[in-house]
């Protein structure tokens, strides 16, 4: 008899993702999962942010190292219950970079 998969809920309050664009495409820039993607639209690359964030949970989940990753990101947990609040965006600032190499 085959187990059942236990379903777990997983839900993040204001993960912040940037969009840039890039040419002719949408970059979907998720700076908390350190995950990228991009479409053709801004609208295509919002899904594929949505889709993206799925992937990797459902794979952490899969793989029994959800809480680990989060952790090693700098995500915290909430005591006592399955909410995890991602790191707090401080700022951005443009910077000049002069290098001689």
């Amino acid at each position: 008899m085959a187990s059942k998969k236990r379903k777990i809920r997983f839900h993040i309050e204001n993960l912040r993702v940037d969009y840039m664009k890039d040419g002719e495409s949408f970059v979907a820039y998720v700076p908390a999962l350190d995950l990228t993607t991009c479409g053709d639209t801004f609208e295509e690359a919002q899904k594929m942010a949505d889709e993206v964030i799925r992937m990797f949970i459902e794979e952490c989940v899969r793989m029994g190292t959800l809480d680990q990753v989060l952790e090693s990101m700098g995500w915290k947990k909430r005591a006592h219950t399955r909410e995890w609040i991602p790191p707090a965006f401080i700022a951005q600032r443009q910077h000049a970079v002069n290098l001689t190499v």
